[in-house]
């Protein structure tokens, strides 16, 4: 069996992967002398890695890109609301507009009975 000898720059961030970056639920004993796959592109459902091949995202990675990516309609909202406010959390009885008007919206599309939205989900 032949193997593809990866390119200079996959292998270079390879080695680095190896070397510092810790992967979650990862069996490190199994890892050890295997590269990961380096996903450089995203579009639609697609990924490209940095070796050219196109790749179905079955998981939506991870199941948070659901939407598909280079949605620029998300990255224009996403740009507006990171310029105004890019982040704050909710706990100690704190709020921001974005997480207050969405869980209003989904309150209104759940069935009847199921008026809150919080971090673990509806109830």
């Amino acid at each position: 069996m032949t193997t593809k000898r990866a390119s200079a720059e996959t292998a270079r961030w390879q080695a680095l992967d190896q070397r510092h970056h810790l992967h979650p639920f990862t069996d490190y004993k199994d890892f050890a002398g295997k590269n990961s796959r380096i996903i450089t592109k995203a579009k639609g459902v697609y990924l490209w890695d940095s070796e050219g091949n196109r790749l179905l995202d079955g998981m939506a990675g991870l199941w948070c890109v659901n939407l598909g990516y280079g949605r620029a309609e998300l990255a224009e909202a996403a740009h507006r609301q990171l310029l105004e406010l890019p982040y704050y959390n909710t706990f100690f009885q704190t709020a921001t507009p974005p997480p207050v008007e969405l869980a209003a919206v989904l309150a209104e599309l759940t069935p009847a009975g199921l008026s809150r939205v919080g971090v673990l989900g509806i109830y």
